[in-house]
């Protein structure tokens, strides 16, 4: 099993930065694809970005390529979203998820989740 617990969420103005924090337990996730989702309200969860282990590619949705970036501290078995540049549209509940295989990656059928942290990006 493992836990995810996300982090360092809050109100940013447009054009902000912040950086969530995923901390990882019960085991390694290392060799895990590590996936950031989010939810806004009345949506579906989306595809945000993803690193398919440590030390592999990493992939983006197109919404956020160049302004997200996803990295790992496998010493400390986190997993990071920094993200630069928000837009309003941006808001929504963030998700940690993890999963073993990455095929379906995009999908939000990943194994483990965490709780969420919130979003909001105010114009």
């Amino acid at each position: 099993q493992v836990q995810l617990i996300e982090s360092g969420g809050g109100l940013v103005q447009a054009g902000g930065s912040l950086r969530l924090s995923c901390a990882a337990s019960g085991r390694t996730v290392s060799n895990y694809v590590v996936g950031w989702f989010r939810q806004a309200p009345g949506k579906e969860r989306e595809f945000v970005t993803a690193s398919i282990r440590s030390g592999g590619d990493t992939y983006y949705a197109d919404s956020v390529k160049g302004r997200f970036t996803i990295s790992r501290d496998n010493a400390k078995n986190m997993v990071y979203l920094q993200m630069n540049s928000l837009k309003p549209e941006d808001t929504a509940a963030y998700y940690c998820a993890a999963r073993q295989t990455s095929l379906g990656f995009t999908k939000p059928n990943y194994d483990y989740w965490g709780q969420g942290t919130q979003l909001t990006v105010s114009a």
